[in-house]
């Protein structure tokens, strides 16, 4: 009989409730790591100021993660649109390189180019010749 009448021994109430600390639970450990990221993640400090942050947050992590998010908070968004824009620019580069900015077929694109410049005229053949052998070597 006890499990027919489950839903009246947790009131709708109740259930929200909990969820509310759930879900109030896994935004604080969401929050704790963020900021523990944050801490290794910044350049401007020491190693001491590090690990001061640090132990701070995980002897007392609620006082920790509230006092670090006033001191240091403002520029958290910052570091991570730097992080996020060197990762970028490190992903440009290595698809750069993988699909050979200096293989054979740029090297034609680049003769193609200083031929045409050469028959509008606007370099000599002297240039030209010199041009093209950086080109090719």
């Amino acid at each position: 009989m006890g499990s027919v009448n489950l839903a009246y021994d947790y009131p709708l109430l109740g259930a929200f409730w909990t969820v509310m600390w759930i879900f109030l639970w896994v935004m604080w450990i969401f929050l704790l790591f963020r900021v523990v990221v944050d801490i290794f993640r910044d350049d401007s400090m020491g190693g001491w100021a590090k690990t001061g942050w640090l132990v701070f947050t995980i002897v007392l992590p609620f006082l920790g993660v509230f006092v670090y998010l006033i001191a240091r908070g403002k520029d958290m968004g910052a570091r991570e649109q730097a992080h996020v824009r060197a990762q970028l620019e490190e992903t440009n580069r290595y698809v750069r390189e993988t699909v050979g900015a200096t293989g054979p077929a740029n090297e034609a694109e680049q003769l193609a180019k200083l031929s045409e410049i050469r028959a509008r005229g606007d370099i000599t053949d002297e240039e030209f010749r010199r041009a093209k052998e950086k080109v090719l070597h």
